[in-house]
């Protein structure tokens, strides 16, 4: 079977991550950092390691089969690809900013302003939509320095924290596009039984992620309280305990959802809490 190529950020927010996820999925591979490509030892995978905005065109053209990448990147980029899997790692929000003793309060006031940007073609699409026009000013880089060097009277720009805009006396001002890194595929990959093997062990990681294995200690009285607020997987697993009318409760749930019912928990009797990580889930 003819190995798959997968296209992943060489530097940058998503490297780190990216590399990680794939390492979790068991995928064999090293020399990452010096290397532009590298072969995976145990999947028929070889990893390409590029500039983020070349992914998007790289698996249109099909150099690569798949690639991972921003959604602002993709939508920026215009390339024809599928959204294989929604990562849940990247987030970040396009966004206008202004300065902090601007006269800017309502999207109509852009109307005739100067806009710097590196998404262009995202920021047309957002200002069409409200019937905005403005000057769009290609910046490649440092953004946020425009303003204050007269280029521009606001910006548009990747925020993650909100601390680049702080330190450069803007102010956030609309919200363009949300973004989250993506798996992406060439048209027509969509059937590939290594994609299909490759998504279930992505999958399988981002699952276990966001969910704990619990173990508790109830009185058998009290137990189907305890069962109604845990599910599991498909039901909770009950062992007895070598003490007389206690059980040992062993499910999972949701990170989230465990911090939500503790107090719960607590008041139906459950005792002796234990959380664990998880590697892996495989429904």
């Amino acid at each position: 079977m003819k190995n798959l190529k997968i296209a992943i950020q060489k530097s940058g927010r998503l490297n780190e991550k990216s590399v990680q996820l794939l390492k979790n999925c068991g995928l064999d591979f090293e020399n990452y950092k010096s290397s532009l490509i590298t072969s995976v030892a145990n999947f028929p995978l070889e990893i390409l390691f590029l500039r983020d905005d070349d992914i998007p065109g790289y698996v249109e053209q099909g150099i690569a089969d798949l690639g991972i990448v921003g959604e602002n990147v993709i939508d920026e980029s215009e390339a024809q690809v599928s959204y294989v899997k929604r990562l849940g790692f990247g987030k970040c929000t396009l966004k206008l900013a202004v300065p902090k003793d601007s006269k800017i309060e309502d999207l109509k006031d852009l109307n005739g302003k100067a806009i710097a940007t590196s998404y262009p073609v995202i920021l047309k699409n957002f200002l069409d939509e409200y019937q905005i026009t403005a000057d769009i000013r290609l910046i490649s880089g440092s953004v946020e320095i425009s303003p204050g060097l007269g280029l521009s009277d606001a910006i548009c720009d990747i925020v993650s924290t909100g601390g680049t805009l702080k330190s450069n006396g803007l102010k956030p001002f609309a919200d363009v596009r949300r973004s989250e890194a993506i798996l992406i595929g060439r048209k027509g990959l969509e059937d590939n039984l290594i994609l299909t093997e490759l998504v279930q062990r992505i999958e399988s990681v981002l699952l276990a992620k966001e969910t704990k294995y619990v173990v508790l200690n109830v009185e058998k009285k009290n137990l189907p309280a305890i069962t109604s607020l845990l599910h599991g997987v498909k039901s909770p697993t009950v062992v007895p305990l070598a003490e007389e009318g206690w059980v040992a409760v062993h499910t999972v749930i949701s990170e989230d959802d465990f911090w939500e019912k503790i107090n719960t928990l607590k008041s139906a009797g459950a005792q002796g809490i234990v959380v664990m990580p998880i590697e892996k889930i495989i429904l």
